[in-house]
């Protein structure tokens, strides 16, 4: 009955949710607190929230402080240099932008954060997409996906979790998955090639010239992409559009004081060259910043939320001396901190349900026992394939700590090693990072201003067959 309910309960999320009948913070409240009376366990709702709340807080702290950090680095400058970069290579051909998309978030993952990846993505590429009048959900999906590839890094969570929970060397299942990543990176850039194609043939090319003269678009949350038969719906934009994307990149936008009629310009460029925010002066000392905090990251010295505590303070503290100045800061980037942290809390209750009802043990002994036994000299390609859905429908966590032992005890009873299996199952990431329990999607939803039903509906399909592309070419190069 549990996993009957289980499933029944994720299902009905993701049907209100796509079909925008409720938002996903109301849906990741309410549907587990019916399931979760459903199940007559209604007296333990407070218990199994406060629980959840209390394991996703550090993720929460974490979100909150970094969008406040990386706001204030993408304020004050240090990401300008990549911006133009990518900018005078993307010119105003849509191709190249949905390319350039997928090599920023790319390049940008090596963090290990997916949420600095959105946030420094979209602030770049928002303006291009906008002023073309292109598929904002085509951003969305390529981005998420080639940082879900990206995520399998040995410092972006499940390597390690993985060769946490099985006992094995992070590095013996990282460097021999290399070639499949590659691969998996490789369909990505492919990808991008070909919704970019689709782009250009449905909206023309520009010259950058062209581009410019044209009348900013109004704020668009597309269904699909552009040449898929997708209609946009249209919003009204009551801010300036010069403001938009960069404002809503954390406050990065043109001057308050700046003439609107130069505005046009800046917005192309992606990050107003002339704002008030600029700190040309401390641009080595931000970068040195930024590097210092990445490798106390990477080398663990302190727990993420509390380096990013530090980072934030001392950001500001140096960056913007005096009070008032930083309250603006803050305050520029509260929307995007209170969007994001309250998601996370959300999140915990549909978390905390779903684990404290049992709910989560049933599905994935369930899921495990459906396995054939003749199918046991292949379990590798089978946790492969399960870590499509499960690390969809679970967190992380709860997949390597909770259903991976399990798969590779049935591996090996069938001669398969931990480490084949360790491998198998980061399969799945490129899926994983669109799930509605990974918190960095929402950033990326949020600052792009679309709509969480139609990045799933037009990601799940690509992100799947990223997913498959990594399994094939691990089986390929005998990797698993």
């Amino acid at each position: 009955m549990l996993t009957i309910l289980g499933f029944a309960m994720i299902a009905t999320f993701l049907v209100l949710i796509m079909t925008k009948k409720m938002s996903p913070i109301a849906a990741l409240v309410l549907i587990p607190a019916l399931f979760c009376v459903a199940v007559g366990q209604g007296a333990q709702l407070g218990d199994y929230v406060i629980e959840g709340v209390g394991n996703l807080a550090p993720t929460a702290a974490m979100l909150m402080f970094a969008i406040v950090y990386f706001g204030v680095m993408i304020d004050v400058g240090l990401f300008d240099p990549i911006v133009r970069g990518i900018l005078k290579f993307c010119q105003a051909d849509p191709m190249r932008i949905v390319v350039g998309t997928a090599v920023l978030a790319a390049i940008v993952s090596l963090d290990g954060d997916g949420s600095t990846t959105f946030m420094i993505t979209v602030s770049a590429m928002y303006p291009l997409y906008k002023r073309l009048k292109m598929s904002l959900v085509v951003m969305t999906g390529v981005a998420a996906t080639a940082n879900g590839v990206m995520n399998t890094l040995p410092w972006g969570g499940p390597t390690a979790r993985a060769a946490t929970a099985l006992k094995l060397d992070a590095s013996e299942i990282f460097v021999p998955m290399i070639p499949a990543l590659a691969m998996g990176l490789l369909a990505v850039f492919v990808l991008a090639y070909v919704l970019g194609i689709r782009e250009r043939k449905r909206l023309g090319m520009l010259t950058l010239d062209e581009a410019l003269a044209r009348e900013p678009e109004p704020e668009t949350v597309s269904a699909g992409a552009g040449g898929t038969g997708g209609k946009d719906r249209l919003r009204k934009d009551t801010a300036a559009t010069s403001n938009g994307a960069a404002a809503s990149a954390g406050g990065a936008g043109v001057d308050a004081g700046a003439d609107p009629a130069d505005g046009d310009d800046d917005d192309f460029q992606g990050l107003d060259p002339n704002r008030s925010t600029l700190r040309p002066k401390l641009y080595w000392f931000n970068a040195g910043l930024t590097a210092a905090l990445l490798t106390a990251m990477i080398m663990e010295l302190l727990p993420i939320p509390v380096l990013f505590l530090l980072g934030a303070a001392l950001a500001l503290t140096v960056n913007f001396p005096h009070m008032p100045d930083q309250r603006a800061r803050i305050a520029a980037h509260a929307d995007n901190v209170l969007n994001v942290s309250g998601m996370v809390f959300a999140a915990a209750v549909f978390t905390g349900v779903l684990t404290g009802t049992g709910m989560v043990e049933h599905m994935a002994d369930w899921v495990v026992g459906t396995v054939p036994e003749a199918m046991g000299p292949h379990m590798a390609i089978v946790t492969g394939l399960l870590s499509l859905p499960l690390t969809y429908f679970m967190s992380n966590d709860g997949f390597y700590f909770g259903v991976l032992p399990v798969l590779a005890e049935a591996g090996a009873a069938h001669g398969v090693s931990p480490v084949e299996i360790a491998r198998a199952s980061l399969a799945g990431q490129a899926l994983h990072m669109s799930s509605p329990l990974v918190p960095a999607v929402y950033v990326l939803v949020g600052m792009a201003k679309v709509e969480f039903g139609d990045h799933t509906r037009f990601t799940v399909k690509w992100a799947v067959l990223t997913s498959l592309v990594v399994l094939g070419a691990g089986i390929l190069f005998g990797i698993m």
